[in-house]
């Protein structure tokens, strides 16, 4: 399975736009230790040819025109894409925005919880994805699914959807009920392996707690990409940018005898990275205490065009 890092930002990506602080200045001024990142998204393929999105960005037209592999090619019609489908892991803005670049009379198929669908199906701007066009089709947790385009041919990859710790997406924050309205398929998990492998491809680009059966699924895997979003929970509050903690927004800290890279530090991972980094995390700094903090415990940072072979 080839694996690309389209971005690897939280929200607003790196710089985000209204941001002006060092970090943020010495990204504009082309710092080479503080490279700037898109919002976060994967694209996954089992042959090189054909590729599936793993959410779809605000940022997805840039990350397109940046990556060769999901260009048309120099024989292709003159309308086309590599991309067949798209798999949802939440309705957050930064990972369902980028189906309206996708709206161009282009047949793909499109995965996600029923949940998920459901609120875009709610929200009639969606309606620019021609239902002619753009199959969307339902994951129920804990079932395999072998993933197709839209016509129905097989792309060679399996997902399984998994329930991890979060939140309903902000813009669907209901604060006269219980969790602001978080429902079972607000947030998910993915594990994609492709043909018959043994080895898969976490991705939990939001998660607000290890649970025991996260732990259990995530123990002895190949590759996780997991939630870096912020090193502390107070960290936004402490930055004076913000009056969330973490955990209110539905993600676990980096750092801390709660946070990620402790939880990990049992569970024998063999590549585990960081993506959807917040703007405030220094772990954005390649050259920060905090990299080098997480760098000693076996993690790396993911980076706009990082390229995986599994």
């Amino acid at each position: 399975m080839l694996v690309l890092v389209l971005g690897s930002a939280a929200g607003g990506g790196f710089p985000q736009w209204n941001c002006n602080d060092e970090a943020a200045r010495r990204a504009r001024a082309g710092d080479p230790q503080l490279s700037p990142r898109t919002q976060s998204s994967l694209a996954v393929s089992a042959d090189g040819r054909r590729w599936v999105l793993l959410n779809a960005s605000p940022d997805l037209r840039q990350q397109i025109n940046e990556r060769r592999q999901l260009q048309p090619g120099p024989d292709d019609p003159k309308r086309s894409s590599p991309i067949a489908a798209v798999v949802l892991t939440n309705a957050d803005v930064d990972h369902v925005a980028g189906l309206l670049t996708l709206r161009e009379s282009h047949a793909f198929a499109l995965y996600a919880h029923s949940r998920v669908l459901d609120v875009l199906a709610e929200n009639s701007i969606f309606n620019v994805l021609d239902r002619q066009l753009v199959s969307r089709r339902t994951m129920a947790l804990d079932e395999p699914v072998a993933l197709h385009d839209a016509p129905g041919q097989a792309l060679g990859l399996e997902v399984i959807a998994f329930r991890v710790p979060g939140k309903t997406a902000l813009w669907r924050e209901d604060s006269t009920q219980p969790g602001f309205g978080t429902r079972e398929g607000d947030t998910i998990g993915l594990a994609i392996r492709a043909g018959d492998t043994a080895d898969a491809l976490f991705y939990i680009p939001g998660c607000a707690a290890m649970t025991n059966d996260l732990e259990r699924r995530l123990r002895g895997a190949a590759l996780v990409f997991f939630d870096g979003t912020l090193w502390r929970d107070d960290e936004m509050i402490m930055q004076g940018v913000g009056q969330k903690t973490g955990l209110r927004m539905g993600h676990m800290s980096c750092s801390g005898p709660e946070g990620s890279i402790a939880a990990f530090g049992k569970l024998d991972i063999g590549r585990k990275i960081f993506i959807h980094i917040n703007n405030t995390n220094p772990l954005l700094d390649a050259g920060s205490a905090e990299r080098a903090e997480a760098e000693r415990h076996g993690w790396e940072v993911a980076f706009d065009g990082m390229e995986i072979v599994l």
